[in-house]
């Protein structure tokens, strides 16, 4: 099953990460939840571009990093898909994927001037709503 491509990435234009790297961090993501499963056949990179308003360079740079990493494999005639994992990810390692947006959000709540205990309460709400 292939997740629809509007629901599948989330693009942040203002950001300072390069969106091809946002790209990258989202299959990762999702890969190591397993919310995508090996053989999952992936968008292509045209379908991506046009839905997300991206060039097409972009989403292929992003492809290309996430099969020489392994994340990816190329199929002949199918375009990219999940590659085969012998499990999902650990904890620790899936993990270690939020980390960065978790001190991108520590960084903003501090310069924010918001308490940790505020914080940490609008986390839990946030966790708990419906995705």
């Amino acid at each position: 099953m292939t997740p629809h491509t509007a629901t599948l990435f989330s693009i942040a234009t203002g950001s300072s990460e390069p969106i091809y790297r946002q790209l990258v961090e989202q299959v990762r993501r999702l890969a190591a939840a397993g919310q995508l499963q090996p053989g999952d056949e992936m968008p292509s990179v045209r379908e991506i571009a046009q839905q997300l308003a991206l060039n097409p360079m972009t989403v292929s740079k992003a492809y290309g990093l996430l099969e020489m990493e392994g994340v990816l494999a190329r199929r002949r005639g199918q375009g990219m898909v999940v590659a085969a994992r012998a499990a999902p990810a650990p904890a620790d390692e899936r993990a270690a994927l939020l980390r960065p947006v978790l001190e991108r959000a520590a960084r903003e709540a501090r310069q924010l001037e918001l308490d940790p205990d505020t914080v940490l309460t609008l986390f839990a709400t946030i966790l708990k709503e419906t995705p």
